[in-house]
């Protein structure tokens, strides 16, 4: 089941693109990575829910989401490139596996465009009564298309300083918190562990809803993989990011569900209705919270589409420099695969459509078919470090520059993780259709990639 296309060199599909981005821009790539609406709004749920065992629920799953990213660092720091992950599998597994990663991802990439689209124009009309959704969404799907279809130091800049403001959102929000949790912030009283006392209120059942939402937040970690390959330092940019990943997931994610579970009742209407940021500031009593929180929640929305449009294209033009997709989406100009971004952008604008003209059951069907598609991807991850790390200590022990911890133990530890992961959807009526719809579009693209894989090696 080998191909000669995954002896390729390592940089080959990325001759072309430009080394545009600098260490400052893949850094904050990587934090910026982290904080995403789904941390800011989508955690509402997990933790009307799970109550404060929230806090536990992040806690497992990050250190899942760890063990993820060591092994995609350890192959991306060896292998830098656009493909990623889905290179990764062709190299480890063979072309029908990195098909099926790549295109997968791919579709959920470009339909979390249009869902972060429709997000965004929803904050704006808020603001704006009487001026159209779809208008909004034209606009930022038109900004951001531009702005990848430019130079990759133009994503790089935009990145920069959308995740340095999310960043400095949240830091300020973990600093209230912790003030008022101590009782020194000015004009409020400690809670103490007053909101902690009933950690588990609805039971394992609770917790499991908690940790299936938990997974899904983490998703945007494995953007700053694909921007490594056209950093200055690929190998350096990959492997610093990666290294820090543990305080940024303990920071941001973990701390954050801590101060807001501690500061606002678990079963505050709040929590959901509002999100938890804005429950939490104002319980502080200060004022314009909500207002605020909109302005970060809209900026990490648009910093979504601007960043999945960069990783769709980059992934799309990666699978078809391999020879996994028509080649048109493979030209580049300017060092920008120009027409990959308009593809992805085009197919993220036709979700919106969709979620306009059938809202009931097409967007709902294609939202359902992507929703498990990030851990099939994990689970391509952690079969292809098994099978590369081998390989790797045996031809190119020097090339180790991020080692995936405890191997293989670990790597089996964190594969149990994701198994366990998918008996849990398979068990929760909501998750389960997520898993069904997820598998079949997987099993369709595996097929079809073997069969690509077949004729390639027969001509």
């Amino acid at each position: 089941m080998s191909s000669t296309s995954v002896e390729t060199p390592p940089t080959a599909d990325d001759a072309s693109l430009s080394h545009g981005l600098k260490q400052r821009h893949l850094s904050m790539i990587a934090l910026g990575g982290v904080i995403g609406a789904g941390l800011f709004v989508g955690s509402g749920a997990g933790i009307a829910a799970a109550g404060p065992s929230i806090v536990l629920a992040y806690t497992l799953s990050g250190l899942l989401v760890m063990l993820v990213m060591r092994m995609l660092g350890e192959m991306s720091a060896a292998y830098p490139s656009s493909g990623s992950f889905s290179a990764h599998a062709e190299r480890a597994i063979g072309p029908w596996a990195g098909f099926t990663a790549g295109w997968s991802f791919w579709v959920l990439l470009c339909t979390a465009v249009g869902l972060e689209a429709i997000g965004a124009a929803k904050i704006v009309t808020g603001w704006l009564p009487g001026t159209p959704e779809w208008a909004w969404v034209a606009l930022f799907m038109v900004v951001f298309c531009g702005t990848n279809l430019a130079a990759v130091k133009n994503f790089g800049e935009f990145e920069f300083w959308f995740a340095a403001l999310k960043v400095g959102a949240i830091v300020l929000f973990l600093g209230l918190g912790v003030l008022a949790i101590a009782g020194v912030l000015p004009g409020t009283d400690s809670p103490g562990a007053s909101h902690l006392t009933d950690f588990l209120p609805n039971g394992g059942e609770g917790l499991v809803i908690g940790l299936l939402a938990s997974v899904f937040a983490y998703g945007g970690l494995e953007t700053v993989t694909i921007a490594a390959a056209e950093s200055e330092n690929p190998v350096k940019g990959v492997a610093s990011a990666v290294r820090t990943a543990m305080w940024r997931i303990a920071l941001f994610y973990i701390g954050s569900m801590a101060v807001v579970v501690t500061l606002v009742p678990w079963d505050s209407p709040a929590v959901v209705e509002d999100g938890p940021y804005v429950a939490a500031l104002d319980r502080l009593g200060i004022p314009g919270a909500g207002q605020l929180m909109n302005v970060v929640v809209l900026v990490a929305l648009l910093s979504a589409m601007n960043a999945n449009i960069y990783g769709a294209s980059r992934i799309g033009y990666s699978l078809v420099e391999r020879g996994q997709g028509p080649k048109v989406l493979g030209r580049v100009s300017g060092g920008v695969p120009r027409i990959a971004v308009l593809a992805s952008s085009a197919f993220g604008f036709l979700c919106v459509l969709l979620s306009y003209w059938r809202p009931d059951d097409v967007f709902s069907w294609l939202l359902n078919m992507i929703g498990a598609v990030i851990l099939i991807v994990w689970i391509f991850i952690a079969v292809s470090q098994l099978r590369l790390r081998r390989r790797l200590e045996r031809e190119e022990p020097q090339k180790l520059v991020v080692r995936m911890w405890a191997f293989p133990w670990l790597t089996w530890a964190a594969l149990a993780g994701m198994a366990a992961v998918f008996v849990l959807m398979a068990r929760e009526p909501d998750t389960r259709v997520q898993l069904y719809s997820s598998g079949g579009m997987t099993l369709v693209l595996a097929a079809v990639g073997y069969t690509w894989q077949l004729r390639r090696a027969r001509s």
